[in-house]
């Protein structure tokens, strides 16, 4: 068996670790994981492709110097990223949290790749595979990492955190999401807070959102923090413009003196392409951490404004005189609440929700789509449509158009004649709610 010592000697000859044969180029180091299928069949693919090296788990599959054979290719995996972490000196900022994960990680990069040499998570490389290849993607002279770490049970933000060895973190809030593996919110917290305690063990620093009662709690122990919110106790202290809150979020925000910025700076109003008030959090993440990092303020104000959300997050589209609202990426019973919260706060005569089903809530699952359909019936909506399974079960106690599919959804859709109206379409990624508008 080759030594994680050895193996890091090929990896550095190699340019990516590439775990799917059929994006294997020359050169590339591959992993032949476990998954549906066993990894190890492909190796030989991934070497006539060019992969320098296939690690594999399975001697069968040994077929020469090419072939470099392990216990556990998915544990080496691991294993490897943590001794490339550790060749690293860097700021290494975890993020993770119940909702606007990838959004403050894209906020945060985008404030300190203005100052410093920073790579982030890319898409959703944010499970016990993606954090392994986030961390082996990062160059020798990097200066700031930013890695997203998702979860859906206990300890496996333990497991992340072990590997990518963070220095600095912050979980954006706590929520009802992945109810069924975490066993309930009270196991969200627990699971979610194990970044804090990870922190806390190694000496690193935390940045507590105080606008979350939960991040609060898990988070009032911990020697080494800076707090955000919108209250003036809080380090990082700002808050919505009310008059700007249609359609885009527009933020004040109040710099302190000593807090790693300029004295005589006054409030700094911040105007973002975000919608929604529940990206505030977001956004003052991402302030704390510039401000904490010493990112001049005119710095932390254009690379926020500069952000534009992509990938069914929250994006603004134009079609004809309608605008859409499209949130299609993942959703649970608190952003789904926050989004039609902010919906409703939207002036427009006309206005359609198109709600996708929310997954992974087990037995919580039919209670939360029916707290959302109460929900809906108290707003001014012209017209409400729901789609999925979940939402199938409630569908009788509100007035509204109904399909199993956004494929269904699509074919009603096109065979309506909109105009001047906002919709507003969320729902989790299985229900692909994009199609309709493709």
């Amino acid at each position: 068996m080759i030594s994680i010592e050895q193996l890091y000697q090929y990896y550095q000859q190699t340019n990516t670790v590439q775990i799917d044969s059929r994006k294997v180029s020359k050169g590339n180091l591959f992993f032949a994981l476990r998954g549906a299928t066993d990894g190890n069949q492909y190796a030989a693919k991934a070497i006539e492709q060019g992969a320098s090296y296939a690690v594999i788990d399975n001697p069968q599959y040994q077929e020469g110097e090419q072939y470099l054979l392990v216990d556990n290719a998915l544990e080496t995996l691991q294993e490897l990223a943590r001794y490339h972490r550790k060749q690293l000196a860097i700021a290494c900022i975890a993020i993770t949290g119940s909702n606007g994960k990838t959004t403050t990680k894209e906020l945060l990069s985008a404030v300190l790749s203005t100052t410093y040499k920073v790579q982030a998570t890319k898409g959703n490389y944010n499970n016990h595979i993606g954090v392994p290849l986030t961390l082996l993607s990062l160059p020798t002279d990097l200066e700031m990492a930013v890695v997203e770490m998702g979860a859906n049970h206990q300890h496996e933000i333990n497991q992340l955190c072990s590997i990518a060895l963070p220095n600095f973190g912050l979980i954006t809030n706590i929520g009802h999401a992945h109810l069924e593996g975490f066993g309930g919110i009270e196991g969200v917290q627990k699971g979610k807070g194990e970044l804090f305690e990870f922190l806390e063990a190694s000496g690193g620093r935390v940045f507590i959102n105080l606008n979350d009662e939960r991040v609060t709690n898990v988070g009032y122990y911990i020697q080494k923090a800076s707090t955000y919110g919108s209250e003036r106790w809080a380090k990082t202290y700002g808050k919505i413009q009310a008059e700007s809150a249609s359609p885009f979020l527009k933020v004040r925000w109040y710099p302190k003196k000593g807090r790693n910025l300029d004295s005589d700076l006054g409030p700094i109003d911040i105007q973002t392409q975000l919608i929604g008030v529940y990206n505030l959090d977001n956004v003052l993440a991402a302030i704390a951490v510039g401000a904490h990092f010493k990112v001049a303020a005119a710095d932390i104000k254009k690379a926020i404004e500069s952000y534009t959300p992509k990938n069914n997050r929250s994006q603004v589209i134009e079609v004809g005189s309608n605008t859409f609202i499209l949130d299609a990426y993942n959703a649970n019973l608190s952003s789904m609440k926050a989004a039609l919260h902010n919906f409703a706060a939207i002036e427009n005569t006309q206005k359609v929700v198109l709600l996708g089903d929310m997954l992974e809530l087990g037995e919580y699952s039919e209670s939360a789509h029916q707290e959302v359909v109460l929900l809906l019936k108290d707003m001014d909506l012209d017209r409400v449509v729901l789609i999925g399974e979940e939402f199938g079960k409630v569908k009788n106690e509100i007035n509204c158009f109904y399909f199993v599919s956004s494929e269904e959804a699509k074919t009603w859709y096109q065979a309506q004649q909109f105009s001047n109206t906002y919709f507003l379409m969320k729902g989790s990624r299985g229900i692909a709610l994009e199609k309709i508008l493709q």
